[in-house]
């Protein structure tokens, strides 16, 4: 595979080490003949150790084959979330530092969520792009506001803090991105 083709989540196999990447920068030389460089962030999958890197555009990279199942949450273990196999019922147990930019959209019985499996053991997981979550606090609405007027923070049900229109009040569902943590829309 290409190294423009890297996305988040993809697990690569680099001088050695099978790596996640968390996310993928694109650099644009500012000449012509320059050429565009992708700055992948991972971990490293054994020692958890910090990964980044600049790939060039066209240059090859080595993809490690990922199985994805279906799972869905089912509790709080310590530092840890308890993920059950939707199909075989076969339970999963991932450390809050494994799954650290996933963890303030997890709630229990939470549906749209694939493992990531690699020779027959679990690495991470991969949330949907948007997620519903109901608004728990904020300040209330202003009268009049309309859905493109400024923004007001609100805490939502797993403690997560994003900006949202101030047309908005506590208890709504609304949508949100889980790869920028911003508001989508109303659910």
């Amino acid at each position: 595979m290409k190294a423009n083709e890297i996305k988040r989540g993809s697990f690569i196999h680099f001088e050695g080490q099978n790596i996640v990447i968390k996310s993928v920068f694109c650099q644009t030389a500012s000449s012509r003949s320059g050429n565009t460089i992708y700055k992948v962030k991972g971990q490293v999958l054994v020692t958890k150790k910090k990964f980044e890197h600049g790939f060039l555009g066209d240059e090859n990279v080595d993809v490690i084959d990922v199985t994805k199942c279906a799972v869905q949450p089912l509790y709080r273990e310590g530092d840890a979330w308890v993920f059950m196999d939707n199909e075989s019922y076969e339970q999963y147990t991932l450390s809050d530092e494994d799954i650290r930019d996933e963890l303030p959209f997890l709630m229990e019985g939470m549906q749209g969520i694939d493992a990531l499996i690699v020779e027959d053991q679990i690495m991470g997981i991969e949330l949907p792009a948007n997620i519903v979550m109901t608004i728990e606090e904020t300040t209330p609405a202003i009268k009049g506001a309309s859905s493109s007027a400024r923004t007001k923070p609100a805490t939502l049900t797993t403690g997560l803090v994003v900006q949202i229109p101030e047309y908005l009040t506590q208890g709504n569902a609304i949508k949100i991105n889980t790869e920028t943590l911003e508001y989508v829309s109303k659910a």
